[in-house]
């Protein structure tokens, strides 16, 4: 997962803000193409998703997982930021009892 520059997507008549790119390979055919699902989310929903099909030279471009998020990004008009590390919960410290 990606964190993207912050987009603003219609959902169920609000504009909500979206912050992060999912995608992966659903269908490889060797040599010929590769189709990708994507979701963009934020920390709490979905809210969109999609397939794209990489084919022709950009599949034979394509040797490194960075190539396929470019070409994602690309594809959706979007800029990936740094990568998506999940927040961790934060653990309340607890005193021993004397």
């Amino acid at each position: 997962m990606k964190t993207i520059t912050p987009i603003s997507i219609w959902d169920a008549g609000q504009n909500k803000q979206a912050d992060i790119l999912n995608a992966f390979a659903t269908n490889v055919t060797l040599g010929i193409s590769a189709t990708f699902y994507y979701t963009i989310s934020n920390e709490t929903e979905q809210l969109t998703q999609g397939n794209l099909t990489m084919s022709g030279e950009n599949y034979q471009e394509w040797d490194a997982d960075t190539f396929a998020w470019d070409w994602i990004s690309g594809q959706l008009n979007l800029t990936i930021i740094g990568d998506y590390v999940k927040p961790e919960p934060i653990q309340e410290e607890t005193q021993p009892n004397n």
